[in-house]
Formats: C-alpha cells, structure tokens, sequence
C-alpha cells in the first residue's frame, strides 16, 4: 500500500491583488477606453451634441442673474454679475456632474465588473474625466462673457489648475464611498439628485460667501465646494474677490478626509461588488 502524502493549502490574496495599484497604471489603456466612451455615449444621438456642455451652465446662469442680480441685488463683488455668477457655476457643474456620475459608474458598467478583472477604481476615475472636458467646453463661454464686458484676465488664472485639482479629488472622493453604497443599497439613486441639488443652493454660487454672517462663516467653510467656488471667483477676478487662506485650508483638509475614506471604504468593499452587483 502506497503512503499516503498529507497536502497543506495555504489561500492569500492574489497577484492582483497585492499590485492593486501597480494595477492601476497598467490598466491604464482601459482607463482612456472607458472616458471616452462615456463622452462619445452622453451626446450620442442628440441634435446638438456637446453644445448641451455649453447650454446648461448658460440657462442657468441666466435664472440666477435675473433672481439673485436683478430681483433679489446681491452683490457680486465688484464685477459683472453674468462673470460672477458662471465663475461658480464652472466648479460646481463640474463637481455636481462628476460626483454624479462616478456614483452610478459601478452600477452603470455591471456587465463589465461581472466578466473581468480590472481594479475597478478606474471605472469612477474615467467618469469624473468626463465631466473634466464638458468643463473644458464650459470654460469657453467664461472667456467669451469676460471678453463681452471687457474684463481681462491676470496672472491670477494661472491658478484655476489648483482650484479644479481639489474639484477633481473632492467629487473621485465622495463619489467613490457612495459608489460603493449604491452597489449594495439601490436607494442612492434616488438620493443622489437631492444631494446634488440641495449643494447648489447651499454653496455660493448665486451669491458671495461674504454675506454669510461672520459667526457661522468657519461653520460654512466645512463645504469643500465654498473655497473651491471663492477660489475660481478670485482667480478670475483677478484677487479682487473674497477669498482667504482659512477657508483654503479647512477645504484641504475636509477634500482629503473625503478622498482618503472614500479609497479606504471602496477598496475594503471592492472584493463584493461580483457577488453583489
């Protein structure tokens, strides 16, 4: 009779999974696929195409002339309002769109997710790039309304970069966490066109930040969006609108939080989208 051999099985994590984030970068090809995909699928079959990038922040912009410029008069800081108001507009439709968009992107591309490997970080990652070129688009409109009222640009547009960076890391961030909330509870859905919504009004897009009383502005700061939104404004006007170093850095610092636990839940749940999805 023949000795029997005893086998021990040891199961670790795979390859993959201990190169996640060299993943990353070799995945980087699908990482462009997905983008521009997704910008080729949002204007398809539409009459206009990607004016639609250029019509929405512009009809908007209108209603808040008319109800916060012309009904309402708040200030604007100096500088036209149809400039002051698109110079918020900019961010924030960026922002709205991307957190928007990388929030569904999981459930979106389920078909994808169920039939290959790939960190599946790239899938919110490429659909907040989306929303980067309709700002591109956007910003053509801001150049030709400063361009109408005469109103030339500085030195300080050079820093536009800075303010779209912490936009970029602020949606990825709170787009990831409730991504991986929309995979396992459908309600988000739902949810997520109030959240977008009630953040319009509740950052300083129609209005300047200054007429926040003093004693809750440190309060309002803890809106990420509120020195991304100042930031733009001041860039564009060339320091001549409010903006300070406080509300900078709390904004930092809460963009950070929200991007770091975003990753840190969306990877610690990423091993169940398959089973769930």
């Amino acid at each position: 009779m023949k000795n029997q051999e005893n086998f021990q099985f040891t199961i670790e994590a795979g390859k993959s999974e201990r190169h996640y984030w060299m993943d990353l970068w070799r995945y980087r090809e699908l990482f462009y696929i997905l983008a521009w995909r997704d910008i080729a699928v949002r204007y398809k079959q539409t009459i206009i195409g990607l004016l639609w990038a250029i019509i929405r922040p512009l009809l908007t912009m209108i209603i808040f002339v008319v109800v916060f410029g012309k009904i309402a008069k708040l200030p604007s800081e100096g500088i036209p309002y149809p400039i002051f108001v698109f110079a918020a507009l900019l961010p924030w439709t960026f922002f709205a769109n991307a957190f928007a968009d990388a929030s569904n992107s999981l459930i979106s591309n389920s078909n994808l997710i169920s039939k290959v490997y790939f960190p599946r970080l790239i899938i919110p990652a490429a659909s907040v790039i989306v929303s980067a070129v309709d700002f591109m688009i956007s910003f053509i409109i801001l150049l030709a309304l400063m361009a109408w009222y005469h109103y030339l640009p500085s030195w300080y547009l050079l820093t536009l970069p800075l303010f779209l960076l912490l936009g970029f890391f602020a949606s990825l961030g709170a787009g990831l966490f409730v991504a991986s909330l929309n995979v396992k509870y459908r309600d988000f859905r739902f949810i997520i066109p109030f959240i977008v919504q009630l953040g319009l009004y509740i950052s300083p897009v129609g209005f300047s930040s200054t007429i926040v009383p003093e004693q809750y502005q440190l309060f309002y700061y803890l809106n990420p969006m509120v020195a991304v939104i100042d930031g733009f404004r001041w860039a564009i006007s060339g320091g001549n609108t409010a903006f300070n170093t406080t509300e900078l850095s709390l904004s930092i610092s809460v963009i950070t939080l929200f991007f770091l636990v975003g990753v840190i839940y969306f990877r610690k749940i990423e091993k169940t989208f398959v089973d769930v999805i």
